[in-house]
């Protein structure tokens, strides 16, 4: 008979669902013209958008990416209690990851709403992540 289901259990499960789907939109980004991320990336008031092969490669091999962790939260959402261990290193991966993007993000000097959105947020995902996961029962 399985333990029932601690209000944490319950709770990291929606987040790890939430996220994971968020993350899986990121796989239609693969696919967007040029012409779109170039219209995207001018609204966002970043200026004209390079033109080079090396940001056509690295804006959709990091839509793949993200679509991939997506795919591993869901996967992680299926058993907290068996997947515990590997929660506790995304956990931790999100937290180094969002203050990374942090850094990365002032220094290229991209807009305070991106910074302030992007790593930040990315820092809560992972400690809320990382608080729940140790709460839930072994």
């Amino acid at each position: 008979m399985m333990p029932r289901s601690s209000t944490e259990e319950r709770f990291l499960v929606l987040v790890l669902r939430f996220f994971g789907v968020v993350l899986l939109l990121a796989f239609a980004a693969v696919f967007l013209p040029v012409t779109w991320m170039a219209t995207a990336h001018r609204w966002l008031g970043l200026g004209k958008f390079p033109s080079f092969p090396i940001v056509d490669y690295l804006t959709r091999s990091i839509s793949i990416l993200y679509g991939i962790k997506g795919g591993l939260y869901l996967l992680l959402s299926t058993d907290v209690r068996r997947f515990r261990p590997v929660i506790v290193y995304s956990a931790w991966a999100a937290i180094g990851f969002g203050l990374a993007m942090l850094v990365i993000d002032v220094r290229a000097g991209l807009p305070w709403t991106w910074t302030l959105g992007e790593g930040p947020f990315i820092i809560l995902v992972g400690v809320a992540m990382l608080t729940l996961v140790r709460r839930v029962p072994v």
